[in-house]
């Protein structure tokens, strides 16, 4: 709806008539329609019902225009990522933003000249006709975003969480294959959200990773030799002393536990006697080298680097809190990224989602996946897995992970999050997290699924591990990828 303040007999009657149909301030309307311009935008994208009351009112000076506008048939499904475009249809958010320069395409216009009668003169004396944008093509699957989205719901209301998140990721591309985020966003009512449930968490929230950290450490002890896999790291002790203070286990083993075993169960204090086997200086060379502490730099805007201090800056209790997961501050993707790199032979990818740009049905820019670098060796990605294999079998934290048919590779995480009347670790409020792979020997997805502040039991084994598995079940099968056959081994080189 615009104005023509030039046309408009009584200003202060029109903005209250308006004000009353539009649900908005008389007084504000009035200034707007007392601006020393010739045109006015009263407002912009309303809805056809609120129009068409406007338009009965057939108020002099005010008149209207059809506008085209973005619109996302699929409403919530990937809303984080895709993002929306303003009133100009300028990308604001998401995708939407980053790619703005590809999807927003170009005006046309046309000059056109009046004789002293007013009449149009023609030919015209200039024009240009409009270019259309582009289109993105995204990595995303949508069948498997759909199953994410729909999982994470169940998950959702079954805990009754605060929030959560499920990554899929193609380990030996790099391919985003899912984002899906909680509470969810449908870009066509962005202006009923606020800034804060624009986000995508993925990529700018920070989190303790909890237990699943200790893969990442335990890949560093095996890789520097610090550690072999079935060394005893574990006596039976109920805490240990770091520092001075007082990390305390939820393993209940009167027996010794391997290095192997360990993981299986994830025992904190096995955990952070690996870490001391490494030493403060090669567990944080081994965290920078797998991506914490930097950004991932994929295809998106807003992107954390995480929280990663120096060594000098640790204390004492450091080592062991940041073996188990704690004093380090990681964003999911950071977490799927390094994850992957395991399930992937070693080697580091770059994550991406956006695979290519079309023009005309013609992809006129393609995206390729991209090696960071190797961070382990083939053997110890090998053994990792191994490893990992055992976490979701009989007896491991992640046991209801497991799939009839397939291997799975995985581990669970619960953190403590931290109390913001208190400033410490709160006793109520948690982190539910699994991390796994699937198939181990040749994996096709890594999914990372992180539920946060469940009510109730908040173990990650108990939360998120069965979401994992309902969502690898479907995703093996839509992929047709082949089942685990049990001659199919491992490959792992000893010394």
């Amino acid at each position: 709806i615009y104005a023509i303040p030039s046309e408009i007999d009584d200003i202060r009657e029109t903005a209250r008539r308006l004000a009353r149909l539009l649900n908005e301030d008389a007084r504000g309307l009035e200034r707007k329609l007392r601006e020393d311009r010739d045109f006015v935008w009263v407002n912009r994208r309303l809805n056809p019902d609120v129009v068409a009351k406007v338009r009965n009112e057939n108020i002099k000076g005010i008149g209207f225009i059809k506008e085209s506008r973005r619109f996302y048939p699929k409403k919530e499904l990937l809303g984080h990522l895709i993002g929306f475009a303003g009133m100009d249809n300028t990308g604001l958010e998401g995708i939407e933003a980053k790619y703005d320069k590809f999807l927003k395409g170009e005006d046309g216009f046309i000059i056109l000249e009046k004789d002293a009668k007013g009449r149009y003169i023609f030919p015209t004396s200039g024009y240009a006709p409009p270019v259309p944008g582009r289109d993105i093509i995204l990595t995303i699957d949508e069948v498997i975003q759909h199953i994410c989205e729909r999982e994470l719901d169940k998950a959702i209301q079954k805990t009754q969480a605060k929030r959560g998140m499920i990554i899929g990721m193609d380990p030996k591309t790099g391919e985003m294959l899912a984002m899906a985020i909680r509470p969810s966003f449908n870009p066509n009512e962005f202006i009923r959200y606020s800034p804060e449930g624009w986000k995508n968490r993925i990529v700018s929230d920070l989190y303790e990773p909890g237990s699943t950290l200790k893969v990442i450490v335990a890949s560093a002890a095996l890789e520097e030799k610090a550690a072999s896999p079935y060394e005893p790291m574990f006596f039976g002790e109920k805490e240990i002393d770091i520092g001075g203070e007082i990390i305390h286990d939820t393993v209940r083993e009167k027996g010794r536990l391997s290095f192997q075993d360990v993981i299986k169960r994830s025992s904190n204090v096995g955990a952070v006697r690996i870490g001391m086997r490494l030493g403060k200086e090669r567990l944080y060379t081994y965290l920078k080298s797998f991506g914490f502490g930097e950004k991932t730099n994929i295809d998106l805007s807003g992107e954390s680097k995480g929280l990663l201090r120096e060594t000098r800056n640790w204390s004492k209790r450091s080592i062991g809190s940041i073996s188990l997961g704690q004093e380090i501050g990681v964003t999911p993707i950071q977490l799927v990224t390094a994850f992957s790199a395991i399930a992937n032979d070693g080697w580091l990818m770059k994550p991406y989602v956006v695979s290519g740009v079309m023009e005309n049905g013609n992809i006129t820019k393609k995206f390729y996946p991209q090696i960071e670098k190797r961070v382990i060796s083939s053997e110890t990605a090998a053994e990792m897995t191994r490893i990992l294999i055992k976490v979701v079998g009989e007896g491991g934290t992640g046991e209801k992970a497991s799939i009839d048919g397939y291997r799975v590779a995985g581990k669970t995480g619960t953190a403590q999050k931290i109390d913001p009347r208190t400033g410490l670790y709160s006793d109520r409020f948690f982190i539910s997290s699994f991390i796994g792979y699937a198939p181990a020997e040749d994996p096709r997805i890594v999914l990372l699924v992180v539920v946060d502040s469940p009510k109730g039991i908040a173990w990650g084994g108990s939360i998120a591990a069965p979401v994992f598995k309902n969502i690898a079940e479907d995703v093996l099968f839509y992929l047709n990828a082949p089942s685990s056959s049990e001659d199919r081994v491992f490959m792992v080189k000893r010394e």
